[in-house]
């Protein structure tokens, strides 16, 4: 898997041009591009959200549109509208910004259910319907979306279906001091995103993300990915638990991982590393457990801390309900 963490470092360090200080969440976009996976980019304002997608698409040369989400925001402002041609005396089908290879979704909460759940098709199909026509979307097609957790006037939260559609949540954060004094610096003259080249090829990314199925995952790694993905639905704080969608996700997400560090095979510390951005928006959290402020990512540490991690004890196993047997 050499030519993957070639390809990985490459991206990375063109990125890095214009995102500085935010390598995990850099490192993580590149799993889910990787993986052909939707990223929810969550946080406040100024953070660097748009630029990142920005970033990203421009160093693998695909087409990019960016969807500015608004509470008058139609479906068809999203995925395109049929018009009546004069000349033809018959209906064109004029495709809307969701026809690229990846698409920002500006402040994806600010748009009406009836919008969002426009995208749902897309993100799960790559594909969309017109007045019962269906439209094939480009290859590859990644959805990064952005939203503001602090401010809810005005905003329609994610219905737990559209979450699940999210391979991973990220959250960026503040830069420390040297890193935002490295920001002012690097665009006293200019944005450094205006310069930014083209580092690899849509074909080159396409042919990866095949090769990383080869990736060889061990049963006992798989015994250990469903048993964390159990145990959330077992947990006396989680309402909703993760569903199956949570244990593919995280099976992929960690190839990716171990293909992106030159591995041919995903060890514990690949599936330990990704739990928190798969899972945590696909629980949800009871509410007795929110009234004494136990968020996801403290049950999900719990739960990384008691289910045993595979090699860790020979001979260990699980049932379906994530229990160890012995063997």
């Amino acid at each position: 898997m050499v030519i993957i963490k070639e390809f990985a470092e490459r991206i990375f360090q063109n990125v890095e041009r214009v995102i500085i200080g935010k390598q995990q969440a850099v490192e993580l976009v590149l799993v889910a591009l990787l993986c052909r996976g939707h990223v929810l980019l969550e946080d406040v304002p100024g953070t660097g959200k748009t630029v990142l997608a920005k970033s990203i698409a421009r160093s693998i040369g695909g087409t990019f549109k960016r969807i500015q989400f608004t509470p008058d925001l139609l479906p068809s402002d999203v995925t395109g509208v049929s018009i009546f041609n004069q000349q033809s005396r018959d209906f064109e089908f004029r495709p809307g910004p969701v026809f690229a290879q990846i698409v920002l979704a500006d402040e994806i909460n600010r748009a009406t259910p009836k919008t969002q759940s426009a995208l749902l098709e897309a993100m799960e199909e790559r594909q969309i319907t017109v007045d019962g026509e269906t439209h094939p979307l480009p290859s590859p097609f990644i959805v990064l979306a952005t939203q503001n957790p602090i401010e809810y006037e005005g905003t329609f939260p994610l219905p737990e279906a559209q979450l699940d559609r999210f391979l991973l949540r990220l959250h960026l954060g503040y830069p420390d001091r040297l890193d935002e004094i490295a920001i002012l610096k690097r665009q006293r003259q200019m944005h450094p995103l205006e310069n930014l080249p083209i580092v690899a090829e849509i074909d080159e990314l396409i042919a990866l993300q095949q090769a990383l199925k080869e990736v060889y995952v061990d049963d006992l790694i798989e015994e250990y990915i469903v048993a964390l993905v159990t145990a959330t639905r077992h947990h006396d704080d989680i309402y909703l638990g993760a569903s199956a969608r949570g244990s593919l996700a995280l099976y992929r997400t960690a190839q990716a991982r171990a293909a992106m560090r030159g591995h041919d095979f995903v060890s514990p510390d690949d599936v330990k590393a990704l739990v928190g951005p798969v899972l945590g928006h696909r629980m949800i959290v009871s509410p007795s457990a929110r009234v004494r402020s136990v968020t996801a990512s403290a049950i999900l540490d719990e739960i990384l801390a008691s289910v045993p991690v595979p090699g860790a004890r020979s001979g260990r196993r699980f049932d379906r309900a994530g229990a160890v047997l012995s063997r």
